[in-house]
C-alpha cells in the first residue's frame, strides 16, 4: 500500500467536518481523475429526524477520499428546500443551495426514525412525498442510489427498489419483505445502480465499497487506513 500524507489528509477531512459544524457542507474542488475524468459527485440527503451516523459515516468516507487527492466531491442536500435541519439526536445542520439531482453521480439516502410513526424522520418524509418524488424523478442509468439503513425504506417508497435485491437495518427487514422486497441478510448489496447497506455503521462499509468500485481498491484501502476502520461482513454483488 502506498504511503499517505496523514497530516494533510486529516486536515482536509477535519476541514470538511468543521464546515458542517458551522452549518454548511459544500462541494469543493477535487482533482480530475485519469485522463481528465470528472470527479465523482456524491450528494447526501439530509432531513429532519435523519440518523446522524447514517449521514456522517458515509460523509467521512467520501470526504477522506477527497482529502487524499482522489477525484470526488461531496455535498449535503435536501429534498425540498435548502435551510436548517435537525437530525435525530438534535444536531442542527444548515444545508445551503438548491438541490439538482441531475448534477449527482451518487445519491446517498440515509434513514432515521423508523420506530416512530409520528414526528420527524423517514415516515414524515414519505408522507410529505417531496423527497420520494425528487428521487423518483432523478433516476437515470448513470445514477447510483445508495440507501443506508432505513433510508432503503425511503427508496422503496419512491418505487426505486421493487423486487430488486437489497438490505436494510435488521429491524426493518420484515417490513420490506412483507412488501415484496428481496431483502438479503448481508451487510452491503450492490445491484448496479442500487447499493444498500444495513444498519447504522454499515453505512461506512457501503461507502468504502463505493469508493472501491468507483475509484479503485487502492483508494478504498487508503481511506480505511486513514480512518482506522476495517470493513467486515459481506458485499453481495447481485449483478455478478
Amino acid at each position: 500500500m502506498a504511503e499517505i500524507n496523514r497530516r494533510s489528509a486529516v486536515t482536509a477531512v477535519a476541514g470538511a467536518g468543521a464546515a458542517i459544524g458551522l452549518g454548511a457542507a459544500k462541494a469543493s474542488a477535487a482533482p480530475a481523475g485519469p485522463a481528465g475524468r470528472r470527479p465523482l459527485r456524491v450528494h447526501i440527503v439530509a432531513f429532519d429526524g435523519v440518523e446522524e451516523f447514517d449521514v456522517f459515516g458515509p460523509l467521512g468516507v467520501f470526504s477522506a477520499a477527497q482529502g487524499l487527492g482522489h477525484p470526488i466531491t461531496t455535498q449535503l442536500v435536501t429534498g425540498d428546500r435548502p435551510g436548517r435541519i435537525t437530525a435525530g439526536s438534535g444536531t442542527e445542520v444548515t444545508v445551503p443551495g438548491a438541490w439538482d439531482p441531475r448534477s449527482a453521480d451518487v445519491i446517498v439516502v440515509p434513514g432515521g426514525g423508523f420506530p416512530q410513526m409520528e414526528g420527524s424522520g423517514i415516515w414524515s418524509e414519505i408522507k410529505k412525498g417531496v423527497l420520494t418524488a425528487a428521487l423518483r424523478r432523478a433516476a437515470r442509468p448513470s445514477l447510483t442510489f445508495y440507501g443506508v439503513c432505513t433510508g432503503v425504506v425511503v427508496l422503496h417508497a419512491a418505487g426505486l427498489i421493487g423486487t430488486r435485491p437489497c438490505t436494510t437495518h435488521a429491524g426493518a427487514k420484515k417490513y420490506l419483505r412483507d412488501r415484496g422486497a428481496d431483502v438479503r441478510d448481508v451487510r452491503v448489496v450492490d445491484d448496479g445502480t442500487l447499493v444498500c447497506a444495513g444498519g447504522v455503521s454499515s453505512g461506512i462499509d457501503g461507502a468504502l465499497w463505493l469508493v472501491e468500485r468507483e475509484l479503485g481498491s487502492k483508494a478504498a484501502a487508503q481511506v480505511e487506513r486513514l480512518l482506522e476502520f476495517e470493513r467486515r461482513g459481506t458485499v453481495l454483488r447481485a449483478e455478478d
